[in-house]
């Protein structure tokens, strides 16, 4: 396996080179082997496709910071590709609790991760600028000792709060506080996202797999996003198939789902082989 500095180098490159480069999410330590294998050069992980494989909600009671981190661990160890982190809201209000969850990120492995602006409280959404600021500042602060990309992110529009001067507002205060990449998921459309990216000087994320218009690749890269990730979306697209196929053999007791199934020697041959030792 790479090394975490030699990781660190490779991710920070692919925001600093040219073009646009897109970062899927796989949800267990399986699921990144398989992505690791097709020609992508960073993986990001997803609270929500980690919730569903718990049998939890995608929201912030729903995973602890150890699970999450766990869940972390598990992805680095099992690809040698860099890996980002969803880290919720930081996992708490205090921005010594962001700074904490950014060190303890770095702890297991990981070279990045996101910090976003939004409590948790469906009476009141969104922290206030001025302490989501001083939140992202503190995470900040701990990325640059750490050596970690930063990601902070600005939830308006996915808190019923469509406001993109506000965003864009927000998202140039995470700037000017250390943020390395800036995200505002759930923006409605390719000017809202040119928008974005015309106002702010960092590398911008975008999350793709959500409702809305479909875009493409080659859509998001003309107006200069330089990062796509796919959010909980391929996990919901196999939890899809897993539910198509149990439909199939219970309302018509047919088995035809298993034609398009990988083939078990597939499977096999990109998954570990290390025997753990404490197997019987």
């Amino acid at each position: 396996m790479s090394d975490r500095s030699e990781k660190l180098a490779r991710f920070r490159q692919l925001h600093a080179g040219d073009g646009t480069f897109v970062m899927p999410n796989p949800w267990d330590a399986g699921s990144a082997r398989l992505l690791s294998h097709l020609g992508f050069e960073a993986l990001a992980t997803t609270s929500a496709g980690f919730a569903f494989s718990k049998g939890k909600r995608d929201s912030f009671a729903g995973l602890s910071r150890d699970e999450l981190l766990a869940n972390a661990a598990e992805i680095v160890q099992a690809t040698d590709l860099p890996v980002s982190a969803d880290l919720e809201d930081g996992f708490g209000a205090a921005p010594e609790t962001c700074a904490e969850t950014i060190r303890r990120a770095a702890g297991v492995g990981l070279v990045g991760g996101s910090i976003e602006d939004a409590t948790g409280d469906p009476a009141d959404p969104i922290f206030d600028a001025g302490l989501a600021t001083e939140r992202v500042a503190a995470a900040a602060e701990a990325a640059r000792a750490e050596g970690f990309v930063l990601t902070a992110r600005a939830e308006n529009f996915l808190w019923g709060r469509p406001d993109l001067g506000d965003t864009i507002r927000r998202l140039q205060s995470f700037a000017e506080a250390g943020a390395d990449v800036l995200y505002a998921p759930g923006l409605p459309d390719l000017d809202s996202i040119a928008a974005v990216v015309g106002a702010v000087d960092r590398p911008v994320n975008v999350v793709m797999g959500l409702s809305g218009k479909p875009l493409t690749v080659a859509d998001l890269a003309g107006v200069g996003v330089k990062r796509i990730s796919v959010g909980g979306s391929f996990a919901r697209a196999a939890l899809g198939a897993l539910m198509r196929a149990a439909r199939e053999v219970r309302d018509a007791g047919t088995f035809g789902y298993a034609a398009e199934a990988m083939p078990d020697a597939e499977v096999a041959a990109l998954m570990s082989q290390v025997v753990s030792p404490n197997r019987s």
